[in-house]
């Protein structure tokens, strides 16, 4: 019975590992994951879910959060931001801002990303928010909204010089989310894919902090993090031929380690997948009775680029299935037919055709005049 027992639970372990996409190349780093942008599909994870202090790391949710506010007009670019106090006390990564300091929004900003600026970081978070902790509270709301169900920020830079900051937690799987949802803002990249800059009118140097940026090609992010209690940890983006990954890695025990296990998995990500968007391009009409359009071409309704391994690509076939004739009215988004694409002889997706548009019914006028019509031409 025991023997039994233990196959039992044996079994059980092994489906349940073989069911997530496991590490299939070595990289030291404790937590670790790779997910692909445009799809948020994930190709490899490592302890993805447990939570670590994720220290600078952290600053992604405040970028995220000054570009939602910056692209809605809540703040402006060429706005001048004060230094409190309290920003000017931070300490760690920064650039030595003084109390009463002004400088453009666009500097700071800039700042915080290339070279971490816990400093600049505060001051943007007061600026926007009038309060740290005010917006402490809506880095935390915006990550409940983004399903970071294992995420709690105490604070806007990552610092853990605070009893709260042992609070301070987040997940490889969570940052991968709102790394995903900074990269929507193509702003953001020109920043973050700086290797050096200067603020204060060329007085004050800027290096990233993300090697990556200077030694990996194609790299566009992202963001680094230190501290004692979070170790080195890293959320790397790059893209390449169409596709770009996002490695990230937790709690590492160097400074290279943390480098060369996101290196690692974003040279496995690129290696062995690819993107492919279905044509849509060749649907053909499909008549209508008693319309007023004889026809309506399908279109897809949530395409997007398909998420595929490398050597299937070439393989890929597409198959289209609609119904042989509409009867009107037609309504936009009815069902139609279905497009799936298939390698050799696995289905990738299914993805439903819509009409696009209402083809209402004919009206007994307007089928009068087109029968008239018709007789006139016979």
């Amino acid at each position: 019975m025991k023997k039994f027992v233990s196959l039992l639970l044996s079994t059980i372990l092994l489906a349940g590992l073989l069911s997530m996409p496991a590490m299939a190349v070595d990289v030291k780093a404790p937590s670790a994951i790779l997910m692909e942008c445009a799809t948020g599909e994930i190709l490899m994870e490592k302890n993805s879910h447990e939570m670590l202090h994720p220290a600078s790391v952290t600053k992604v949710m405040t970028l995220l959060l000054l570009a939602e506010a910056l692209e809605v007009g809540q703040i402006s670019w060429q706005d001048t931001v004060t230094t409190s106090a309290f920003a000017a006390s931070k300490g760690g990564s920064q650039i030595f801002l003084e109390e009463g300091e002004q400088m453009k929004l666009e500097e700071m900003f800039k700042s915080v990303v290339i070279a971490s600026a816990n400093d600049c970081a505060t001051a943007l978070a007061e600026h926007l928010c009038g309060s740290e902790e005010a917006f402490v509270e809506k880095m935390n709301a915006r990550a409940q909204e983004l399903g970071m169900e294992n995420t709690h920020f105490v604070n806007c830079t990552g610092l853990d010089d605070d009893p709260e900051a042992k609070n301070h937690l987040t997940t490889a799987y969570d940052i991968a989310i709102m790394s995903r949802e900074l990269l929507r803002h193509p702003k953001v990249k020109q920043y973050t894919t700086v290797w050096m800059d200067t603020v204060r009118d060329g007085a004050f140097g800027l290096t990233n902090t993300n090697k990556l940026v200077r030694f990996y090609p194609g790299a566009t992010g992202l963001k680094t993090g230190f501290t004692a209690a979070a170790g080195y940890c890293l959320s790397a983006s790059a893209e390449k031929e169409g596709m770009e990954l996002l490695a990230v890695v937790m709690h590492c025990d160097t400074s290279v380690n943390r480098f060369e296990s996101a290196k690692a998995l974003l040279n496995y990500g690129f290696a062995q997948y690819a993107l492919y968007t279905p044509p849509t391009n060749s649907i053909s009409p499909i008549p209508i009775t008693l319309g007023t359009e004889d026809s309506i071409t399908p279109v897809v309704e949530g395409g997007g680029p398909i998420l595929t391994e490398k050597a299937l690509k070439n393989a890929i076939t597409i198959r289209t299935e609609t119904v042989e004739n509409l009867q009107a009215p037609v309504e936009e988004g009815q069902k139609v037919g279905t497009l799936t694409v298939e390698a050799q002889g696995k289905v990738l997706r299914e993805i439903p055709l819509v009409a696009g548009k209402n083809v209402p019914r004919l009206s007994i006028w307007k089928l009068w005049w087109r029968l008239v019509g018709k007789l006139c031409m016979a």
